[in-house]
């Protein structure tokens, strides 16, 4: 599993349990400074209790960590039922950095306790993720740092954890890539999940395999650079000498290939150089200086 890449996620036993007057401040008051806590007042007595109570823990337990909830049997609390004015049951109060946020009397309808639970959510810090930014963060350093094998494994416990995390899908098929199994790559992103099968960091993936099926047929560079010094004019030779600047790993010369092919002639093969330009942005992150001069420069070509 993620070893300490991830911590482990409160057990969901955790955020629905039986309180009382000693418990109070360690069970609501101290929990509540970082996440929402609902107090449900109860009694064995009471009819409409067992219907709310129910219909309250499910949306707690929707809620997978935003929020927590805590039962109290009024029977057994006189005291906090009457220091905090309990006049009636059930009575829900919901606390946050230790007061009363919110809260209502009666059973109510359950479109009523979705919206009460949701408010509470929007306050809090949101549904605790277990730990999985860190540890994306963490695979993508690896990742950064050409340890692709560590990568691999904190993307596969990832995904293990969350099968359709695009983040960590996406990162799996460019680690795939780093140890050099294209084919491995090209299968694994064609068998990603359909609810994030155009998810953008899956279509970035796809581009890279794109990418690197053109540098596996790319030739020499200096053979390239010396058949276009004795044929300035062969467009073919200058898209070859691109994808072979891209199998070296120099992007940018391999854009600026590009972008001096589309200025020779943008419609070239059906317009390759765009649409090759186009599969490199996309493979690149969104704010990498080689994209945004490179994007530039192309308006100031198309728009000239």
């Amino acid at each position: 599993m993620f070893g300490t890449a991830v911590a482990t996620a409160a057990p969901v036993v955790d955020l629905i349990k039986d309180g009382s007057e000693k418990t109070f401040v360690a069970d609501v008051i101290e929990p509540s400074q970082t996440v929402p806590v609902i107090v449900d007042f109860w009694a064995p007595w009471c009819g409409p209790c067992k219907t709310l109570g129910p219909a309250l823990e499910a949306a707690v337990t929707a809620a997978k960590g935003a929020v927590r909830m805590i039962k109290i049997n009024v029977d057994e609390n006189q005291g906090l039922a009457a220091q905090l004015r309990i006049q009636s049951i059930p009575t829900v109060y919901a606390f946050f950095k230790g007061k009363p946020v919110d809260g209502f009397q009666g059973a109510v309808p359950g479109s009523e306790i979705k919206a009460f639970v949701d408010a509470l959510i929007k306050m809090g810090p949101g549904v605790p993720d277990g730990g999985l930014a860190e540890a994306l963060e963490a695979a993508e350093q690896m990742l950064e740092e050409g340890a692709a094998a560590d990568a691999a494994e904190t993307f596969a416990a990832i995904l293990e954890e969350e099968p359709e995390n695009a983040a960590a899908y996406g990162g799996m098929i460019r680690t795939l890539l780093a140890l050099g199994d294209l084919d491995q790559a090209a299968a694994f992103a064609a068998a990603a999940p359909d609810k994030i099968n155009k998810a953008k960091e899956i279509e970035a993936a796809r581009a890279q395999i794109e990418l690197a099926r053109q540098a596996a047929k790319a030739g020499p560079v200096d053979e390239l650079r010396a058949a276009l010094a004795r044929d300035p004019a062969n467009l073919q030779i200058l898209f070859d000498l691109s994808a072979a600047q891209l199998a070296t790993g120099d992007t940018e010369a391999a854009v600026s290939s590009l972008l001096d092919l589309f200025k020779l002639d943008r419609e070239w093969n059906n317009g390759a150089a765009r649409t090759q330009l186009f599969i490199i942005f996309e493979a690149l992150k969104p704010q990498d200086p080689i994209v945004l001069t490179a994007r530039r420069r192309l308006s100031s070509m198309i728009f000239a």
